[in-house]
């Protein structure tokens, strides 16, 4: 893989880890796009630069957690759906990895169905838990809803911020949730992936993946701070309408 490869994929990953549009999915288009031959090691990369989100997530609330330690278990409870089913069905999700279509089937509907939930919300003008409290029951039930993201182009993010509406919670306590839970899930699929893979990489592979683990931290900050205040005033609607976009573009230019 190439260096330009490398902070392109960087660059696309930081940016929309924690958007509700798909990193995985948007990872594998752009590898597919960029003529990127498939192996054991770009499909690894692909997961594995996931750390620099989760390293920008902790620089970004090391505070909040250290004061407030519940979130942390509430992360991990809402981590073990996706923990257990990731563990039983890694080989298979792997394999997905290498299926475009499946990718952009995944980034349509999901895009539908954040569209769907908004006008859900607005006409049934659902009300929130009292100032976006998350019980634990309500963390396994995000992270259930979480488990879907493991089928490429659904979007982790999307999946657990929409979880947390379900169940409740406003939007800022929504994605603030999302956040936090991304930590226990993606350092789990990634610690995991590498331990099964990492042993044959060179010398060269162990630098790329350093180079795009930085990359995606640095660029996944400023994704934080933009989904955090554009919540305040706006709806993932236009997200839903991206996906849409995205997905049938995509197939009609790049897929034969």
């Amino acid at each position: 893989m190439l260096i330009v490869h490398v902070l392109i994929l960087s660059l696309v990953e930081g940016l929309t880890e924690f958007l509700p549009v798909s990193s995985t999915g948007h990872l594998i288009l752009t590898s597919h796009l960029l003529g990127i031959a498939s192996s054991e090691f770009t499909k690894t990369f692909e997961i594995a630069i996931q750390l620099g989100a989760i390293m920008a997530v902790i620089l970004f609330y090391w505070k909040k957690l250290l004061e407030d330690k519940t979130l942390i278990y509430k992360a991990l409870v809402g981590f073990l759906p996706t923990g257990i089913l990731g563990f039983l069905l890694y080989p298979r999700i792997k394999s997905l990895l290498d299926a475009p279509l499946v990718t952009l089937s995944a980034l349509f509907l999901g895009g539908l169905a954040l569209i769907l939930l908004e006008l859900y919300f607005h006409y049934r003008k659902k009300t929130t838990i009292s100032k976006g409290y998350l019980s634990y029951k309500n963390a396994a039930l995000i992270g259930l809803i979480q488990s879907i993201s493991m089928i490429p182009g659904v979007s982790r993010s999307a999946a657990s911020i929409c979880g947390g509406l379900l169940c409740g919670l406003d939007r800022q306590k929504a994605v603030e949730f999302s956040f936090i839970l991304a930590i226990p899930t993606m350092m789990a699929a990634t610690g995991y992936d590498l331990l099964k893979s990492s042993a044959s990489f060179t010398q060269n592979e162990y630098l790329s993946l350093a180079l795009g683990i930085a990359a995606s931290c640095a660029v996944a900050l400023f994704a934080i701070k933009f989904l955090l205040k554009y919540v305040q005033k706006h709806t993932f609607i236009p997200f839903g309408i991206y996906r849409i976009i995205l997905s049938i573009l995509y197939f009609l230019l790049f897929i034969k």
